[in-house]
């Protein structure tokens, strides 16, 4: 497990990283995107939170600054072609900037291919990777006359490798992994880097909902994380400061990369 102690000694690193960073995070109000927006603004980022709930959107925003730190939210479905152009807008005339652009929006459906609705196909792909193209169509061009900019897009484990009953899933993250390199391609010349993470199991509602998914117990998927390596799934914080990482200037000559953080359940598959 994963102690305070090392959750301190990660914080006390990064104060002051982002200071007045401008940065706008998808799905960032709960899960790893929560996780990624109270480390940024601890890190002394101005967070702009994105998610299409509401009232756990506020509930988000008020706990960042109940911790002294700047943030504000968006109510916001980031598959949506105009909220994302209007949030973005929006953004860009209050700040005049946007320094850092985090995807972490993301949900599952676990069926094969056979038993996925049109529907469910559609939305999974909708939100995991639309919303990835979506978002980095509006700010991108923001960066490019900054000639400055950091993308960290949220990819998984089973966008590099199959996994079962998850076709739409692993194809959208799949997507998101050479979206993320092909942008790298296009915009590093501007000053851009574009890279993503792929985390294995994590501890958040998302694995949760999976087991139901699946028929399994609540906790199935987490207590199936003692099988890797490590002997556990990951913390929604450690995934968070690999996000912090590249988007960081330790990251300055990293683009295109997709950082694998799922406690070693993939180092013997590639």
């Amino acid at each position: 497990m994963q102690s305070t102690s090392d959750s301190n000694q990660r914080q006390a690193r990064t104060i002051g990283r982002f200071q007045d960073q401008i940065t706008v995070i998808t799905g960032g109000a709960a899960g790893i995107g929560g996780a990624t927006s109270a480390a940024f603004a601890a890190a002394g980022a101005r967070v702009v939170i994105l998610d299409i709930n509401a009232d756990v959107c506020r509930t988000a925003v008020e706990d960042v600054r109940s911790r002294g730190y700047l943030a504000e939210g968006l109510a916001v479905d980031v598959s949506d072609r105009e909220a994302c152009e209007n949030s973005v807008g929006s953004v860009a005339r209050r700040y005049g900037r946007i320094d850092v652009l985090v995807n972490s929006a993301g949900i599952t459906r676990r069926t094969n291919v056979v038993d996925t609705t049109v529907d469910d196909w559609e939305r999974v792909l909708n939100v995991n990777l639309r919303s990835v193209f979506l978002m980095c169509k509006y700010v991108i061009p923001i960066m490019r006359r900054q000639r400055s900019g950091k993308i960290v897009n949220v990819a998984s484990g089973w966008g590099l490798v199959g996994g079962e009953k998850a076709a739409a899933y692993c194809a959208s993250k799949g997507g998101v992994i050479l979206l993320t390199k092909a942008m790298a391609l296009d915009h590093g010349p501007e000053g851009i880097t574009v890279n993503c993470v792929c985390p294995g199991d994590t501890d958040t509602q998302l694995l949760v909902d999976e087991s139901r998914q699946l028929g399994l117990p609540d906790h199935a998927l987490i207590e199936q994380g003692a099988k890797r390596p490590l002997g556990r799934v990951g913390k929604p914080e450690e995934i968070a400061a690999s996000i912090l990482y590249l988007a960081s200037a330790d990251a300055s000559f990293v683009t295109g990369a997709a950082l694998v953080v799922d406690g070693g359940g993939l180092a013997g598959s590639m």
